[in-house]
């Protein structure tokens, strides 16, 4: 690739609306992995909006209260999802590339009750995105043959 890459998490690129939030989590057609302390939820659908300011992925982070009492220790945990994302979210828009009209609705979910290294979270993060792209591209070549 000859453009260079800008490692941005943009506020376009973050589910903000419960339209969304809602079809990620009650539509039934969302799958779901884990890679310990994180659950990645994602959903694949056609882009409703064919222009191109809009991303091909969409991402949420959840750090429920019920494990961190703390705002500060949430916060944390988002902080550390976040900039792993940031850093990682190549690993999956690679993948997109061979599919224009696709996005990704994504939600990260914190699972565990402590809180973990920065460098252990970042590995879990790109675990997920590299397992989603694998079954994104298993699904399109799957859609190819039929």
């Amino acid at each position: 690739m000859t453009d260079a890459r800008r490692f941005t998490f943009k506020k376009q690129e973050r589910i903000c609306s419960k339209l969304l939030i809602d079809k990620l989590f009650g539509g039934g057609k969302s799958h779901s992995m884990v890679a310990f302390p994180l659950r990645a939820v994602y959903l694949v659908q056609e882009k409703e909006n064919k222009t191109d300011e809009n991303p091909q992925i969409k991402i949420l982070i959840s750090v429920p209260k019920k494990h961190f009492k703390r705002a500060v220790k949430r916060n944390r945990a988002k902080r550390q999802i976040r900039e792993a994302y940031r850093k990682n979210k190549y690993l999956l828009l690679d993948e997109l590339e061979n599919n224009p009209q696709k996005e990704v609705l994504l939600a990260f979910i914190w699972l565990d009750n402590q809180l973990h290294e920065t460098e252990a979270v970042e590995t879990k993060v790109q675990n997920l995105l590299q397992r989603i792209a694998e079954k994104i591209e298993k699904e399109r070549k799957e859609d190819a043959t039929t």
